[in-house]
């Protein structure tokens, strides 16, 4: 996986325990988050990661513990970021090789023993590209055709958990009330300089209302700075050291900068304005040029500057 913004931005995100729990609970189904015990989150990213990995992709690894019929296991969530421009339609069989290399390094590091058997694993992908997830979400899927009846208990199974930041719209994002639904509505909102500026409007109210307020202002704050970076946003990041605090400082610079962005729009629809009548007027000339029949097309277009291919089909037109 290519390494952007969003990587390093979303890997400190989830390097938060509040933000695995916002996660879980706001975008996977009902029944996975009323099983765990968000108090019991454990943090292991980086700790079972392979040098095959490090060039790959970043991934954030937690435990938490889970209670199903009055047993009590420890289930680690392998959260998997993955942003690129298109969709991966090999993931099923990227997550079944990093899973196995993950249980490999927990026999390789004794945290288990093949005796005591394998934790449970759920794996998560959490994808904010641009065109939606289309990609096979388990590996037993993406063998075709179908085989046999008496070959499909041997074919292997591994399901991943998808969330797709794209597919929610913002009055489904608004009915979660938590840091991490802003900060998706943010990314959401990126092509709109407007939507842009209710969604950090959105975020800040959360912020406000936390119980944490000043350490989620500042794991926000870090995280919007890298994302307004990447956007190319003109605003003053050094003097933005609080959303809470600099909220009208920063909506005065994401409304210059739409300013800046319709003025360019302008600029550059005169300058497109101006080729095509450019364009035109060389058209006009080479159809007078062809009409006095003295000029070969070779002539007409060394004179006017259009191609030859043109000024050949400019006769054509001519001549009906």
């Amino acid at each position: 996986m290519a390494t952007n913004h969003h990587d390093t931005g979303y890997k400190e995100l989830f390097s938060h325990p509040e933000f695995v729990q916002q996660l879980i609970e706001g975008f996977a189904p009902g029944e996975i988050a009323g099983l765990m015990d968000f108090t019991t989150l454990k943090n292991h990213s980086g700790n079972y990661i392979t040098p095959l990995f490090e060039e790959k992709f970043e991934d954030v690894v937690w435990s938490v513990e889970v209670t199903w019929q009055g047993i009590t296991q420890r289930v680690f969530l392998y959260i998997l970021l993955e942003f690129q421009s298109s969709v991966d339609r090999t993931m099923p069989i990227r997550l079944m090789h990093y899973v196995a290399c993950f249980y490999s390094e927990l026999l390789k590091q004794k945290v288990v023993t093949p005796g005591q058997g394998l934790p449970p694993v759920l794996p998560i992908v959490l994808y904010n590209g641009a065109e939606r997830w289309t990609a096979q979400q388990d590996i037993y899927d993406m063998v075709q055709p179908e085989p046999p009846a008496f070959l499909r208990v041997y074919q292997p199974h591994l399901r991943y958990y998808l969330i797709d930041e794209g597919r929610y719209t913002a009055e489904e994002l608004d009915r979660r009330q938590t840091p991490l639904s802003g900060v998706f509505r943010i990314e959401n909102a990126s092509a709109s300089r407007e939507a842009l500026q209710q969604a950090v409007d959105r975020i800040v109210a959360i912020i406000q209302a936390d119980p944490h307020k000043e350490r989620t202002d500042a794991i926000i704050t870090r995280w919007l700075k890298r994302h307004l970076q990447w956007l190319g946003a003109g605003v003053d990041l050094e003097r933005l050291n609080s959303l809470v605090e600099d909220r009208d400082m920063l909506a005065e610079n994401l409304e210059n900068w739409a300013k800046r962005e319709r003025q360019e729009g302008r600029q550059e629809g005169r300058q497109e304005g101006e080729q095509l009548g450019a364009e035109k007027t060389k058209r006009q000339t080479a159809r007078n040029l062809i009409r006095l029949g003295v000029l070969t097309d070779e002539q007409i277009a060394a004179a006017t500057g259009l191609a030859l291919a043109e000024v050949h089909a400019l006769r054509t037109q001519d001549r009906h």
